[in-house]
């Protein structure tokens, strides 16, 4: 009777090691269900363009996305819309596209045109009046920005540019100069945001 003991007391031992296992292994389960599905609900809305986009470009799709950083910090996501015919970097006014920046962290309006113009200048478009031109109308069009604002910039070929807030119509600068030089800031190949621009760009070609 002695002998026993031992014996049936290490198989239920091994009994409640192995229903802890199982317990684990049920967690874990769960654990990687849901990642699966918020996984899946991330991938839909990247390939889902937002309203805004879908009114202005039938038929988009995304030709590629990244995100902007500043010393470290995470300022915005940024997606880029094309229509069938894509983006050609040879002939970047010849399309309309759209690019949708989904915001990080608070910025303010005034500062985002003031910083709009300031790369413009960087890459040497438009004259000293057009810059303080364009970077008036900006700060009238620009709001203040939060964690989560997405504000969406559409190319208009040989007119400007229109944008939106969440997905509401802000205004729009009605000047071909303007249109090409503001989104020269992220797709022009002298861009200060290099990696940014061939993420971007990724999948921009026409198919």
């Amino acid at each position: 009777m002695s002998a026993r003991v031992p014996r049936q007391f290490m198989q239920f031992m091994q009994f409640m090691q192995f229903m802890q296992f199982m317990r684990m292994l049920a967690v874990l389960l769960l654990a990687c269900g849901a990642w699966s599905m918020h996984a899946v609900a991330r991938a839909a809305e990247a390939v889902t363009p937002p309203a805004q986009v879908e009114a202005e470009l039938p038929k988009a799709r995304l030709a590629g996305a990244g995100n902007f950083r500043y010393f470290g910090l995470n300022i915005y996501d940024a997606q880029f819309w094309v229509g069938p015919n894509g983006y050609r970097a040879a002939a970047p006014k010849a399309e309309k596209f759209a690019l949708d920046l989904r915001y990080a962290r608070s910025l303010n309006g005034k500062k985002i045109a003031v910083s709009s113009a300031d790369e413009m200048k960087k890459l040497s478009l438009g004259s000293v009046q057009q810059r303080a031109d364009w970077q008036a109308k900006m700060e009238k069009i620009f709001p203040d920005v939060q964690e989560g604002t997405r504000i969406t910039g559409v190319y208009l070929p040989n007119q400007g540019a229109r944008f939106y807030r969440d997905g509401k119509p802000i205004g729009e600068i009605l000047d071909p100069e303007f249109g090409y030089a503001f989104f020269a800031i992220w797709l022009d190949p002298k861009t200060t945001g290099g990696k940014l621009r061939d993420a971007l760009l990724a999948d921009a070609a026409p198919l």
